[in-house]
């Protein structure tokens, strides 16, 4: 009778005792979650780089290489001076780092020409007459190609694109008509910045691109005094400031 009496008043202790176990438990399977939130992610991210690293190989280029022909024309005092001799010529290497973003360099050549057939600040005596202008710019670029995903079939189509571009313009101005006079060299650093357009011929493999850019470029000759009137009302240019415009048609070939 006495044991009895001993495990009726134990009883309650034992079952509360179980039912808090139980509560730790709970708690401890909780906290069991197999894994955290950083692993997940990383692995999220990770997978999603490896899909795009898949789908870049297959359907990406690497290296492209293209050949051009095109515009050079100039605005200002150098714009009203200058007659264009197009086409001007290219060439341009780019590599892919992904979809979007890509590097290269690659030179461009323009030819102009400039007529002075009268006396100027520089050449008071005997005007220079015909002035043949050539004109070689070396360029590293980058081009960031838009996200078009979203957009249009034509827009997804044409590969659209801004670039920007450190160059080296060295210009050469030969005296046709005084030939004893030495040309006029020299070279000067430049910016350009743009759009273009990249139509495939053959998915990965050729394109039709189109590329303008604005350029602005401190030549040489920018503030030269030689070309300066005599006096007001005659022919002459103060200087032969302006900036540079250039319109690019190109073949490209891509890996």
């Amino acid at each position: 009778m006495q044991k009895l009496l001993i495990l009726i008043l134990l009883l309650p202790s034992l079952c509360f005792a179980q039912g808090l176990g139980d509560g730790f438990s709970i708690e401890e399977d909780d906290l069991q979650i197999g894994g955290d939130i950083f692993t997940d992610f990383n692995e999220d991210v990770e997978e999603a780089q490896v899909l795009e690293d898949e789908r870049f190989f297959r359907y990406g280029r690497f290296f492209s290489f293209a050949i051009s022909l095109g515009l050079t024309t100039f605005d200002g005092n150098r714009g009203t001076a200058y007659e264009n001799d197009p086409p001007s010529y290219g060439l341009s290497v780019y590599y892919f780092n992904d979809f979007f973003n890509s590097f290269g360099m690659g030179f461009e050549y323009s030819k102009h020409h400039f007529f002075s057939d009268q006396p100027t600040f520089g050449f008071r005596i005997n005007p220079p007459g015909l002035i043949e202008i050539n004109i070689l710019r070396v360029f590293f670029g980058y081009r960031y190609y838009v996200d078009t995903a979203n957009l249009g079939t034509a827009i997804t189509y044409s590969n659209p694109y801004f670039i920007g571009r450190v160059e080296y313009w060295y210009l050469t101005n030969k005296f046709i008509d005084q030939s004893a006079l030495a040309d006029d060299s020299g070279g000067g650093l430049g910016f350009g910045a743009g759009f273009g357009l990249e139509f495939p011929i053959k998915l990965k493999e050729s394109y039709i691109g189109t590329e303008f850019l604005f350029h602005s470029v401190n030549l040489h000759d920018k503030f030269t005094q030689n070309y300066r009137p005599l006096s007001e009302g005659q022919f002459g240019f103060e200087d032969l400031t302006g900036n540079a415009y250039s319109l690019m048609i190109s073949y490209t070939m891509g890996w």
